[in-house]
């Protein structure tokens, strides 16, 4: 999902982005945070709040101490302090907002384990190195794949990412069981000559780092501003009506979409003045089995047992008020004189008020018209050269 904007080849031909998503050009940044505190100032007094959010490759967001009270704005390259030497990152947020962010995270930024410095502004040498460096993760993540396949290991590799000082790598790697990559570390530590680190990522974390385009044509929700995964379950779907498909209900990471949480509190408020499709209608004419429901309209259909083909159609209201007096111990009639009551609403849900063609217009064939079968006359200049030729 980079942009073509960044670097360009020998010809002036547009190469891609070298940075992998870390310029913090065109459509490169995610997961940005709007800084809707930026313009308001602080009350009298009190001193601006020096944390300050970075954020590496593929939207890994870190936040770091500005000791050195460093004029820092969004889209800053600086070098930040590291488990051993620095790397390198993209200021991305800056001002109170971080305050408020950091609180929502749970941390404390006075916590010098917890939350790391930030060195100075990167110059033209950290730029370089770090730039060298993010040239070599693709080739690396090739022979990494293919040294896992020789060692016959049940895992995937999905990304490998540099420390701004070239001193470390990180890989980043899925599997669905337990993986003994011992064997693995000693072959990488020889081959790429760096410091390795294993670090193991979900589905959805992986579908997250390496972004794409979902059935619904728009970028991931995990990579563009979803933060926290939530488990999606199956019944999810069933509580929304949805055909319980796994093509259709499965995302790029191979487990159910994100997106079926998002509807899903409006569907349960609507549900609760639904009676449960378990409880069954007592009549004199016979028990009534519920069917199909429809959230939207709220209205039931039931069929009495044995007559499974004729359904009658009862309203929410219709339905619970049956429920009670069956609680009472007393059966109506029938659901035939409750469905008779339901009339139908013929009107328009909308109407054409600027003169918008039906688009049904195509679906009945156009008549053909019958050519009349007209014979041309004869000009009167070919008859006078006719009589002349006489």
């Amino acid at each position: 999902m980079g942009c073509n904007s960044c670097s360009t080849g020998k010809d002036g031909q547009p190469k891609g982005c070298k940075n992998n998503g870390t310029c913090g050009t065109d459509s490169c940044n995610k997961l940005t945070v709007f800084d809707w505190l930026s313009n308001m100032s602080l009350p009298q007094g009190q001193e601006p709040f020096n944390g300050v959010e970075v954020r590496f490759k593929n939207g890994r967001k870190q936040y770091y101490r500005n000791t050195e009270n460093l004029s820092l704005n969004i889209g800053d390259i600086v070098a930040t302090q590291a488990q051993s030497g620095h790397d390198i990152g993209m200021v991305t947020l800056t001002g109170e907002l971080v305050r408020i962010q950091m609180k929502r995270k749970k941390i404390d930024i006075n916590k010098h384990d917890e939350v790391l410095k930030i060195y100075r502004k990167a110059n033209q040498r950290d730029i370089d190195v770090w730039s060298k460096a993010r040239d070599k993760e693709e080739p690396m993540k090739v022979k990494a794949r293919q040294f896992a396949i020789d060692l016959k290991l049940k895992m995937k590799i999905s990304d490998i990412e540099y420390q701004g000082d070239a001193s470390k790598a990180t890989f980043y790697y899925t599997a669905e069981e337990r993986v003994d990559f011992r064997e693995l570390i000693k072959v990488f530590a020889k081959e790429f000559r760096t410091r390795i680190e294993m670090k193991q990522v979900g589905f959805r974390q992986e579908a997250a780092r390496l972004g794409g385009i979902g059935s619904c044509g728009r970028e991931l929700c995990c990579s563009t501003w979803l933060t926290d995964f939530r488990s999606v379950s199956t019944s999810a779907a069933r509580y929304q009506q949805l055909s319980l498909n796994p093509l259709k209900l499965a995302g790029q990471c191979g487990k159910l979409k994100c997106c079926l949480n998002y509807e899903l509190d409006a569907y349960l408020d609507a549900l609760k003045e639904f009676p449960k499709t378990e409880i069954k209608l007592y009549t004199e004419k016979g028990v009534a089995v519920c069917q199909k429901t429809d959230i939207f309209k709220g209205v039931m259909w039931y069929a009495y047992e044995g007559e499974w083909m004729n359904w009658h159609k009862l309203t929410v209201a219709q339905a619970n008020e049956i429920i009670e007096k069956n609680k009472k111990k007393q059966k109506v009639a029938s659901l035939e004189e409750y469905a008779a009551e339901l009339t139908e609403d013929t009107k328009a849900e909308f109407e054409n008020v600027v003169g918008q063609d039906s688009l049904t217009r195509f679906d009945s064939p156009k008549r053909k018209r019958k050519r009349k079968n007209n014979k041309r006359k004869p000009r009167r200049n070919n008859k006078s050269q006719n009589n002349a030729k006489k």
